[in-house]
């Protein structure tokens, strides 16, 4: 009998655990020349770079391309009308609302407060705070470009994918006017999405190095902390998801919130074992529609557009991140960066793909505009499968409690199958 072959995610598994091992061990020997400046120095220093360019260099692609083509296919928006108005004003609602309770938890819980990364980090040492904040009103200003190449050429996130959306829902109205354009997005999408495949499957050497390179140097004094970030982003992931989706069953749509566990239970364990939303789509909608009762009108719409944009699991942990490296590093966040990270989390969060590792990638987006070292992203990925896993549970509970909410609005929920009458 074959033995089957180790998956994506327990290579990474096995990265992570064998880069913190090598790295704690190592830690102990950081006064050693060979330690500090051969192996941190240069082969984990090396490993780490190489792959955090690889990650880079995707990402500016990766946003304009996907956000464009999410955009495009909203064709269906102008034909639903006020129903697909409905179900995108609650997908992005819900969204701000996950970053409303992930940031204060953050700030709260504070997980990256002691834990000082700074005397690591080559950007910190050059990081010199302004003297003022931009105004909000700049900030708000500044995602309009006044020259989209330029926003490309210079990384300006904000302003990338506002003009992805704005192009994306050109050639929407357009139409078959702009068929060819619209193909040959979705087919640089595909070479993007086979570019990423292609760096995740690299992930596990680059989890190693990153981990070890960060260990070598912090040694058991990170564990607590990661540990720390991980308990505050399931604490935050919670916490939405009890309140927010369990008060709109329970008060908007009037249904059980333990029916609606039952119901979905397919789907969320398929989306915890795949850490993909992608993976959960076709039993996403067979559940939307034969177990918890919305139309088929509203499901086959709702459920495909929420895979794409609605990922309030991602912007809990993106916004978590965020706060976590910025107390580690101690920069401090102004009104102005606290609102810069809600928009981009926001933001990127609709251009996602719903693949494992994605939003986390995508991390480096949000870093860049608030100033924060990129290289930490290294920790995050560190520990992200198993976060990855509980997030993509929240990210397609979302669809479906809007989608109930919305259904019901409309008239086309079926509260029978929901309460397992029919």
């Amino acid at each position: 009998m074959s033995k089957k072959p180790m998956g994506l995610t327990t290579k990474i598994l096995v990265g992570m655990a064998l880069g913190i091992i090598v790295g704690t061990i190592l830690n102990q020997f950081y006064s050693v020349p060979f330690v500090k400046e051969v192996l941190s120095g240069y082969i984990f220093k090396m490993g780490s770079t190489v792959f955090l360019n690889l990650v880079k260099m995707t990402i500016v692609p990766l946003v304009f391309i996907s956000i464009t083509v999410g955009a495009s296919q909203m064709g269906d928006v102008v034909k639903l009308g006020r129903v697909g108005g409905k179900i995108l004003g609650l997908y992005v609602f819900t969204s701000i609302v996950a970053l409303a309770i992930a940031l204060p938890t953050a700030f709260i819980m504070r997980p990256g407060v002691g834990f000082d990364l700074s005397r690591f980090s080559e950007v910190i040492a050059k990081y010199k705070p302004p003297a003022k904040g931009p105004a909000i009103l700049d900030t708000i200003l500044r995602i309009i470009p006044d020259n989209p190449f330029a926003a490309l050429t210079n990384m300006d996130m904000m302003q990338i994918i506002f003009y992805a959306i704005f192009l994306g829902v050109v050639i929407t109205l357009l139409g078959d006017k702009v068929a060819g354009v619209k193909k040959l997005f979705i087919e640089l999408n595909d070479i993007v999405l086979k570019i990423i495949g292609i760096v995740m499957k690299l992930s596990p050497y680059g989890v190693f190095f990153l981990a070890a390179d960060s260990f070598v140097k912090l040694g058991f004094s990170a564990y607590k902390p990661l540990g720390m970030y991980m308990i505050t982003v399931v604490v935050a992931l919670t916490i939405h998801a009890v309140v927010v989706y369990g008060g709109a069953l329970k008060f908007i749509a009037k249904c059980s919130p333990i029916q609606f566990l039952k119901n979905y239970f397919p789907a969320i364990s398929l989306a915890f074992s795949t850490a993909s939303s992608n993976a959960t789509m076709a039993v996403s909608l067979d559940s939307a529609i034969n177990r918890c009762g919305i139309d088929q009108k509203i499901a086959s719409f709702s459920i495909p557009v929420g895979i794409t944009i609605n990922m309030d699991g991602s912007a809990i942990s993106q916004g978590v991140a965020t706060i976590f490296v910025a107390q580690a590093y101690g920069i401090p966040l102004d009104v102005s960066a606290i609102i810069t990270i809600v928009i981009m989390c926001t933001l990127i969060t609709i251009g996602s793909p719903g693949i494992p590792g994605a939003s986390t990638l995508l991390l480096v987006v949000v870093w860049q505009q608030v100033g924060l070292p990129v290289e930490a992203v290294g920790m995050i990925l560190g520990v992200d499968r198993i976060l990855s896993m509980i997030r993509t549970m929240t990210n397609v509970s979302g669809d479906i409690v809007c989608g109930i909410i919305v259904a019901q609005s409309e008239g086309l929920f079926h509260r029978d199958i929901y309460e397992r009458k029919k």
